[in-house]
């Protein structure tokens, strides 16, 4: 892989390696001891209501879907001895409750149940999977069914069922204060797929035919207030992408705390270039202060790019302030801005209660120099020009504190965009109700 960034990454984590064998001592939790199980039972309704009807899946401007998940995760300890071995397994089940001809399959990122050649929800599906591990010192290495965490890729967890990938992982905890980790990932399994082994998509260009991910980089706390973050990614014949970040925060007093951070993204075009040619960065940045129960923020976010912003489909890995329930705010030239508030009911004798709400507003997106694969035409085949559009969002959850069914939680999420050609006018709600269990 000829990527200056990959390499130095690698030396760090070799570095680290080395000082770790050293400087630490053997750890030995034992396989069964360190071992853990957990049951997430998720329920989940999804309403999306296109206000203009145009839906691509129902034909009638509206998709309903209702399901419920059950997670079941094992995770052992390692075995004794300088080097430790050890397994993660997974069975996941995701169930129709209610959904049919007319209300489902909206299409893109909305499809909670998978589809059959009928275009009809099936009425249930099913995903199996594990890893096998190794721990030497502070070095963990994973092979198998892995969910990586990263600004570049993250598995996705805002369905019924959470996404995966299937490669090799490898994560560093020597130096103190650093989390260096990095992977090489050849098949991915989004929410709504029993497969284990699909082939990669992105959420704009669709399928794209690489064989694999490769990704690298690390955190780095600098002190109790700052921190700071590089990564690096390859999707093979695609992009090179790289990301800087930093979080910020400053307590004023016991009560109040100067909150910030930035993001940074460069996606360049890679190899045979299946998704056209491009070079792109974007970036977004926000500040705010937490007082008592309450946070207010600011964003604002900019593409300077002639193409969308582009990432692995249904995953996280979009680290942007801007990015948000539906909108994304990552068109070619778009800048946007956001205010967003958030209350902590415990203060006010409600411990387990909190609401969050946000607006959003988004202008100047321009395709005229968008790639083949990026470009979005009026009716008159004229490449889009002065797009725009807001987004609003309005959150509350509440978790259960105490008793039998302790850690359970219930959460409302609501959503309503609006914008000109180049994106849906609709109105959203989620319902999720989840409920954790620890059997080990």
């Amino acid at each position: 892989m000829n990527n200056p960034l990959f390499c130095l990454s690698l030396i760090a984590l070799s570095i680290g390696t080395g000082q770790a064998a050293i400087a630490a001592e053997e750890k030995a939790e034992g396989f069964v001891e360190g071992s853990s199980l957990t049951i997430l039972n998720r329920n989940l309704y999804f309403n999306r209501d296109f206000r203009k009807g145009q839906s691509s899946g129902t034909g009638n401007g509206y998709s309903e879907e209702w399901a419920h998940g059950i997670i079941g995760q094992f995770e052992s300890g390692f075995t004794e001895g300088t080097v430790g071995f050890g397994i993660d397994a997974f069975a996941m089940l995701g169930l129709k409750l209610d959904s049919g001809d007319g209300r489902s399959g909206a299409g893109g990122s909305v499809d909670v149940m998978p589809y059959n050649s009928a275009g009809q929800p099936e009425d249930d599906y099913s995903k199996v999977g594990g890893a096998v591990k190794a721990r030497f010192m502070d070095t963990v290495i994973k092979a198998g069914d892995v969910f990586p965490v990263s600004p570049v890729v993250q598995y996705g967890d805002s369905r019924l069922l959470p996404e995966s990938f299937r490669g090799i992982t490898v994560a560093n905890n020597s130096i103190d204060g650093l989390a260096l980790q990095g992977g090489r990932l050849h098949s991915m399994s989004e929410p709504n797929s029993s497969s284990m082994r699909d082939g990669f998509a992105t959420f704009y260009a669709g399928s794209v035919d690489a064989p694999w991910i490769a990704y690298f980089g690390g955190d780095y706390s600098v002190n109790d207030n700052v921190g700071i973050s590089l990564y690096t990614s390859r999707l093979k014949d695609a992009w090179n992408q790289y990301y800087a970040g930093t979080t910020l925060s400053y307590p004023l007093s016991d009560d109040v705390a100067l909150i910030g951070g930035l993001n940074y993204y460069k996606a360049v075009d890679e190899g045979k270039q299946h998704l056209g040619s491009f070079d792109n960065n974007i970036w977004s940045g926000k500040a705010g202060v937490q007082f008592g129960a309450h946070t207010v923020m600011v964003g604002i976010q900019r593409n300077n790019g002639d193409d969308d912003f582009d990432y692995l489909r249904q995953s996280d890995s979009i680290y942007l302030d801007n990015s948000i329930q539906y909108s994304d705010f990552n068109s070619p030239k778009e800048k946007s801005w956001q205010v967003r508030y958030d209350l902590d009911m415990e203060p006010f004798g409600v411990p387990g209660l909190s609401f969050m709400t946000r607006y959003a507003q988004g202008w100047d997106a321009d395709y005229t120099n968008a790639n083949e694969v990026y470009m979005r035409r009026d009716d008159d085949g004229n490449p889009l020009t002065d797009q725009k559009r807001w987004e609003r969002d309005i959150e509350a959850k509440y978790v259960v504190q105490a008793g039998s069914l302790k850690d359970m939680s219930f959460r409302i999420r609501q959503a309503t965009t609006r914008a000109t050609d180049f994106e849906s006018d609709l109105d959203e709600v989620r319902l999720i109700v989840e409920y954790p269990l620890e059997v080990l």
